[in-house]
């Protein structure tokens, strides 16, 4: 879908002229073994890659919208047709807890079926769910 923008206050003034693409793309949230978290986009993007790194998983996706947006400054400049994202993130469960604090890991456990005492020890990160129990987890909570 190409969107043309037509006046100044649509974008900015570095925007004014260029064709914006809007592309829906996936964006995956983890925390790392090392402490950190990533967030990155897992589509294909035209000629640039998108990621960032941080400390807390609000940290990575600050990253990551501070680079999106010194790329599209960047392509602006050059004239090039500049990509509006839609992001859709997925998260695993230490970075989803990290992101959303205010979220109780036992009342979230209970609603999808999981014991508390497991759902904590997945969202500490000490004990993996296997694909077959976070299948069963989807099922039982959608």
């Amino acid at each position: 879908m190409l969107v043309r923008i037509t006046e100044q206050h649509d974008v900015g003034p570095d925007l004014m002229g260029i064709e914006l693409y809007i592309m829906k793309i996936t964006a995956i949230m983890e925390k790392a073994k090392d402490g950190n978290f990533s967030c990155f986009v897992e589509d294909d993007l035209p000629g640039f890659g998108l990621a960032g790194f941080g400390s807390t998983a609000g940290e990575a996706k600050a990253d990551m919208m501070a680079a999106y947006a010194e790329i599209r400054s960047d392509m602006a400049a050059e004239g090039k047709d500049v990509p509006e994202l839609e992001f859709v993130y997925k998260y695993d469960l230490q970075s989803f807890f990290d992101y959303f604090p205010f979220l109780n890991v036992s009342k979230v456990a209970e609603s999808a079926g999981i014991n508390p005492s497991l759902m904590r020890l997945y969202t500490s990160g000490v004990v993996n769910a296997g694909k077959s129990s976070m299948t069963r987890y989807v099922m039982q909570s959608g």
